[in-house]
């Protein structure tokens, strides 16, 4: 037997009958002699054979695998929504192919490309930060490939999303600092392309506005999506314009994290002078010194929900209605804004 991979071919010339035979052994259909199956398997055993799946997706038109594209893996949320996408898939027979864009537009347009070209039966996307030009996801949707959305919602693609509700995170993170107190909160805005980022900063002003606090346009400074050091950079600069703050609602905990450290190395007190609320709830959250308050997203939840959705559209005969499922978060309260 030769080495590498073993293919039907070789066992049906070992064994000295035909291809078709050996298949039928091996898929166990009637009409082959249990003498015969018999062989075949042994043989196959012995020479560890494995079904060609490039070859089975070609004749069956699928390859039983999901193509999933984040942002980073090493974000703790993206890796608890590929926890949900991968239970759900598997649970249906599915396997999923992992590709990050590293928050780049390039790097994303190439994955989407590498994973079209493996023949995935379906995308689940969450976009980067740099994504404006939608012309390799429209190419996509023309191809008639299924795909969802998933986290940062895209506007003007006829796909199928599953987001949290992030207007009313914000929300519910301003309220609860103006509650202990604050009315001069800044906001470490997300860059203004990617709607997610946009729904916290309507939350933010809907907050204010709610309970008549006065909108000072300076207090919204927007910081790369992940950027610790930009945060920081950003309310070290305000503390020292002379600018009030005892609030900082951040639209992500890494921009939160910076906060905190700008906050601190100024000498001023957390909370008690400043309080300071993230989103996300990032692992390292209940970690730092003070722990950062944030608002949950349910990842693993969104991760089902997502991958429930692309296998309904694979598996469905004519194209659905496409559906977009809002998730709801919570406000997990810690040190950094706890004002007892």
């Amino acid at each position: 037997m030769k080495s590498g991979q073993v293919t039907i071919k070789d066992i049906a010339k070992e064994l000295n009958i035909s291809c078709s035979t050996v298949s039928r052994a091996l898929k166990d259909f009637p009409g082959i002699s249990p003498t015969t199956r018999k062989a075949v398997v042994a043989l196959a055993d012995k020479y560890n054979y494995r079904p060609n799946a490039i070859a089975l997706s070609l004749r069956n038109q699928k390859t039983n695998i999901i193509g999933v594209v984040i942002p980073e893996t090493v974000h703790f949320f993206f890796s608890t929504v590929i926890s949900g996408i991968e239970d759900e898939a598997m649970k249906e027979g599915y396997n999923v192919m992992i590709c990050q864009s590293n928050e780049r537009y390039e790097r994303e347009a190439d994955s989407i490309d590498a994973l079209m070209g493996a023949r995935v039966d379906g995308l689940l996307v969450s976009i980067s930060r740099e994504t404006s030009d939608l012309k390799h996801l429209e190419k996509v949707v023309a191809e008639g490939t299924p795909m969802v959305f998933f986290d940062r919602l895209v506007e003007g693609m006829n796909a199928s999303s599953v987001i949290v509700d992030d207007y009313q995170g914000a929300y519910d993170a301003v309220e609860h600092l103006i509650k202990i107190g604050c009315k001069h909160i800044v906001h470490l805005a997300g860059p203004d392309n990617l709607i997610i980022c946009r729904k916290r900063k309507e939350g933010y002003l809907s907050a204010l506005e709610d309970y008549e606090i006065t909108f000072d346009e300076s207090y919204i400074v927007e910081c790369r999506f992940g950027e610790e050091l930009e945060a920081e950079k950003a309310i070290n600069d305000l503390l020292k314009s002379g600018k009030t703050i005892d609030g900082v609602f951040a639209s992500n905990d890494m921009a939160g994290l910076g906060a905190i450290s700008a906050i601190k190395k100024a000498n001023i007190k957390i909370p008690e002078e400043i309080a300071v609320v993230g989103f996300s709830n990032w692992q390292f959250s209940s970690l730092v010194n003070p722990s950062l308050s944030s608002i949950s997203q349910p990842g693993y939840e969104m991760g089902r929900e997502a991958a429930k959705l692309i296998l309904e559209e694979i598996n469905a005969k004519e194209p659905g209605k496409r559906q977009v499922k809002i998730l709801d978060t919570e406000l997990i309260v810690r040190d950094s804004s706890n004002r007892q």
